[in-house]
Parts: C-alpha cells; sequence; structure tokens
C-alpha cells in the first residue's frame, strides 16, 4: 500500500502556488468560505513556500534562533468560495527587510480572484523580540523575489 502525501505548492518563477480543496468544515451554514478560513489557507500557502526554498521553521524554534509571526495583514474578500471549490494560494515576496518579509497573496478559483492579502511576518525571539532573519533566509527571500 502507498501512502499518500500531504500537498505541497510549487514555484512558477517568483510565484509559489498552493493547492486548496474547500471542505464542509471550511463552510458556514450557507455553504460559503468562512472569512477566517482564508487566513488558514494562506498560513498554509506561506510555511509550504518557505519550506520549498529550504527554511526549516521547526529546527529555528526548537533551537532558540527564533520564529516568524503575522506582525500586520491586510485583507480583502472579493467573491466567496464554496463547497468543493478547487482553490490556488498564490504567494510572492513583495520586500524583504532585516527582520521582515512581506507577502502578497491572493486566493484564485481558476483565473478567478477570491481574496488577497498583504501579509508582513517578522522574525522573532522566543520572547516576542524582533531580531535579524538568519542570513541565509533573507538570501533566499531576495533571491524568490527577483526571480
Amino acid at each position: 500500500m502507498v501512502n499518500p502525501t500531504p500537498a505541497s505548492g510549487v514555484f512558477d518563477g517568483p510565484v509559489h502556488r498552493f493547492p486548496v480543496r474547500v471542505y464542509f468544515e471550511d463552510t458556514d451554514l450557507s455553504g460559503v468560505v468562512y472569512h477566517a478560513n482564508y487566513l488558514r489557507f494562506m498560513e498554509r500557502a506561506r510555511s509550504d513556500m518557505l519550506g520549498c526554498v529550504g527554511i526549516d521553521q521547526r529546527a529555528a524554534f526548537d533551537s532558540g534562533e527564533g520564529v516568524y509571526a503575522v506582525a500586520d495583514l491586510s485583507i480583502k474578500y472579493r467573491r466567496p468560495a464554496r463547497l468543493d471549490d478547487a482553490l490556488t494560494v498564490v504567494s510572492r515576496v513583495q520586500a524583504v527587510g532585516a527582520a521582515t518579509a512581506t507577502i502578497h497573496q491572493a486566493v484564485m478559483r481558476g483565473d478567478e480572484l477570491l481574496t488577497e492579502a498583504t501579509v508582513t511576518a517578522a522574525f522573532l525571539t522566543r520572547e516576542g523580540r524582533p531580531r535579524r532573519q538568519p542570513k541565509p533566509w533573507v538570501e533566499a527571500f531576495t533571491r524568490i523575489a527577483s526571480a
């Protein structure tokens, strides 16, 4: 027996694409995706994007080096996603700072834009203080931002 692996995204130049299927648990009574679940979809896509470029968030946290946290978020809901829709979260790094990365994300149903957000993630110590991102991480972000 072959065990399936979780969904994984892919890079298309500087753009990371992550597949998402809308399940019953993602929807409200009317069958429309509950607004907070778009944030979950985007979080999964960002985590996958980091893994695809070699950033091991778990190892950084376990070693005490630091962890990313959302510092700023702006979101616009344009059209609803519905039960059983096949969606793609499209992510692109917009800016890289010493302790932050800004990522634009769009939730798409085919070519139709449903939701978009700009997320600034800050690299923090375990105590919650900002700190410089590891140099290889900044280089990875810079590489995909300019691809």
